[in-house]
């Protein structure tokens, strides 16, 4: 089955998507992430391949408690760029909500070592939590 083009679908351009994420993103600044979530939702229906939409997804799947979900789209955001840090930061904590406490414990060990301070000091507080 042929993947839908949803922007010919829907007749939009490249701005209709920018005009839709710049408002989800306005959401996620007000801390209104239930409210965010459908945004990125429709945007990752409408690009799948979208590293920046699978990864703010997953990230707010995590600050809404739903680790599988974070897990799913922080994974998918990986497959654009398997190296960025606050996506493998986010898919530590993913990890650890879901039980998945080796995989966690795995990952921040890598995190810790990471370049940015930012990464590597909350990869530090989560391995002291949890080992």
């Amino acid at each position: 089955m042929a993947r839908r083009d949803w922007l010919k679908t829907l007749g939009w351009t490249i701005d209709h998507v920018e005009a839709v994420r710049h408002t989800a993103f306005s959401y996620v600044r007000q801390g209104k992430y239930d409210i965010a979530i459908p945004f990125f939702e429709a945007l990752v229906a409408i690009d799948p391949n979208s590293a920046y939409d699978c990864q703010m997804l997953g990230a707010l799947y995590v600050q809404t408690g739903r680790p599988e979900k974070a897990i799913h789209y922080l994974d998918k955001a990986l497959q654009s760029d398997a190296d960025h840090g606050p996506t493998l930061l986010n898919l530590s904590k993913a990890f650890f909500m879901a039980g998945r406490i080796a995989d966690g414990i795995r990952l921040a060990k890598l995190l810790r070592e990471d370049k940015d301070p930012y990464i590597a000091g909350n990869a530090s507080a989560l391995l002291m939590c949890y080992s």
